[in-house]
């Protein structure tokens, strides 16, 4: 199992969410299936070879991530308005002071990534327009649900990064179309953030959702 470069978060780690999806695929996770939880040990390496195991990613002797059944039912953030959403990302904070502006999912500086550009709503959750690419997969899944949960804790001027997320995939999204995401924090605690996103078709109904905490750095 290899993390490919283009697949990176900050500059030379994988994307947290890209990351914690291809692991749960080696943990069996499934479209339909259980909601797996990926936890992050240390910042997952990019073009290393990897091994799966009893639930455990290594990279040598070091701990790189764990798999588990997710505990209980991971709630859907409220949906919008493909338009709000739209305007939503047009104020996207990353478009002027983002971490890691060459980020897969929502780097402004990638025109080869997702360009999720998660915006604020007036009630403080975030939502973005996604258009899903032809080659959409699970891992692809997992890190579009990534950085959405994580602008609602970025909005506080702290800088932070994945450190567990958790993903129920009810069905992939369709090639071609447009998405839309929410994130929205549900606590903060110390170096913590709590956050939920949630990705709905072009009808409306709920794809996929996820709950993840998310570090502070500093």
């Amino acid at each position: 199992m290899r993390l490919a470069k283009r697949f990176n978060g900050p500059p030379s780690t994988g994307n947290g969410g890209w990351s914690a999806g291809v692991f749960a695929v080696a943990a069996g996770a499934e479209v339909g299936g259980p909601a797996l939880e990926v936890t992050l040990r240390v910042p997952p390496p990019l073009e290393t070879e990897l091994t799966f195991a009893d639930g455990s990613v290594q990279d040598g002797e070091t701990l790189v991530a764990t798999v588990a059944e997710a505990a209980g039912p991971i709630p859907y953030v409220t949906p919008v308005s493909q338009p709000e959403a739209e305007r939503a990302a047009e104020r996207y904070p990353g478009f002027t002071r983002h971490p890691f502006p060459t980020c897969y999912v929502c780097g402004p500086d990638r025109t080869d990534g997702l360009r999720i550009f998660s915006g604020p709503l007036a009630d403080g959750r975030t939502a973005a327009p996604w258009t899903v690419p032809a080659e959409v997969e699970l891992p692809m899944v997992w890190a579009a649900l990534d950085c959405p949960g994580g602008w609602t804790a970025l909005q506080n001027g702290r800088t932070y990064v994945l450190g567990r997320i958790a993903v129920t995939a009810d069905a992939l999204p369709e090639p071609g179309s447009t998405c839309v995401i929410l994130g929205e924090a549900t606590e903060f605690s110390g170096r913590k953030a709590m956050v939920l996103s949630t990705i709905y078709g072009p009808d409306g109904s709920p794809l996929s959702t996820a709950r993840a905490t998310w570090i502070a750095t500093t």
